[in-house]
């Protein structure tokens, strides 16, 4: 298809989250622009131990089949910005290199105005759609409707093209999951609608720029030494929930602690406290901040005091446990991710018996 984007280069950049499928949507566009809109086309992301709530960033240029793509770097003054998830607000390079010329499609469930806020927006057209809500009625991924709303928002991507590649990419492997993924990328489609925001002085450009650390590749010490304390503490995994959050209920609870085995992320707090007048170490729940909402917990309560609950439909910061707390003031730590490493408890693993 004959396709002008008006320059030599189309780029995106999508920001987001270890588990909501930035790195998979980067991948389907990039085969999107070279194999179904006959362009030239590169992408490669840039993310860390693929751990879910560790940060991700995926770059994809267009370029017109008479123009070689023979750059490979970080797409810093992107014409399209994807967030996955509005939390990233305020998080390093997220804004970086957005202009007048840049559409912005951020996932949330808040207005235009209040996301140009949050994200000290200079300037350019923001899309805001609830991208999470939209994936849950269709079940299906966020990446899926932020595919459909990113070949919307792009003026030149049409759906078709976007249907086909996920059908024939992603159906082979996973056929039973093709029909709520072709309804999430054309529920994405046809539910964007922009705002031109103009840059009024409100905010600055923020130029991009690699961020560097005191260590570094030239200057380590030899023998793997890592600088960055193990900071589950302060990891907010919030962010890579997909709409779901574990319930609670103390009545039911038997203080067996099977939540506390199965769960990841050791969320479930316990204290002394008394269970059936005898000295017991008493279950005080889990601490969303750290929650990533994949349900172990729901699957392995015996009693059923741990359920599944839409988070949207629950005030779960008033009975949040908060470990932030327990964070010692005197260490810096990373405030989006995890780096820390955890010994595996499984006796399969670790055990010769």
């Amino acid at each position: 298809m004959e396709v002008d984007f008006g320059k030599d280069y189309f780029e995106m950049r999508l920001e987001s989250i270890g588990g909501l499928g930035a790195n998979l949507a980067g991948k389907l566009l990039g085969e999107l622009g070279a194999l179904y809109l006959g362009l030239n086309a590169s992408s490669f992301a840039s993310y860390g131990s693929e751990k879910r709530g560790s940060p991700v960033k995926s770059f994809i240029r267009y370029s017109k089949p008479d123009k070689e793509i023979r750059i490979n770097c970080p797409v810093i003054s992107p014409d399209m910005l994807v967030v996955f998830h509005d939390r990233l607000a305020g998080k390093p390079l997220v804004m970086a290199g957005v202009s007048e010329k840049t559409k912005v499609i951020v996932n949330s469930n808040k207005t235009p105005e209040f996301i140009r806020d949050r994200f000290k927006m200079c300037a350019g057209e923001l899309f805001v759609i609830d991208a999470l809500k939209i994936a849950m009625e269709n079940k299906t991924r966020v990446n899926m409707v932020l595919l459909g709303a990113a070949a919307k928002a792009s003026g030149f991507i049409p759906l078709d093209a976007v249907e086909k590649v996920v059908t024939e990419t992603l159906g082979k492997k996973y056929p039973k999951s093709v029909e709520g993924n072709l309804k999430g990328i054309r529920a994405g489609f046809d539910n964007l609608s922009g705002v031109v925001i103009n840059d009024d002085g409100k905010y600055p450009f923020e130029k991009y720029e690699e961020i560097k650390r005191v260590w570094g590749f030239d200057n380590a010490p030899l023998g793997g030494v890592n600088p960055i304390f193990g900071s589950s503490v302060s990891n907010d995994l919030s962010a890579s929930r997909e709409g779901y959050v574990p319930l609670f209920d103390k009545e039911k609870c038997i203080n067996c602690g099977m939540c506390d085995i199965y769960c990841p992320d050791m969320v479930y707090q316990f204290t002394e406290g008394e269970y059936k007048g005898k000295k017991a170490m008493v279950n005080l729940g889990p601490d969303y901040r750290h929650c990533k909402g994949c349900l172990r917990c729901v699957e392995v309560c015996p009693t059923s005091a741990i359920t599944a609950g839409i988070e949207s439909e629950h005030d779960i910061s008033k009975t949040n446990v908060n470990n932030i707390e327990l964070l010692d003031k005197n260490i810096n730590f990373d405030d989006v991710g995890s780096n820390s490493w955890v010994e595996s408890v499984s006796y399969t693993a670790n055990s010769e018996n």
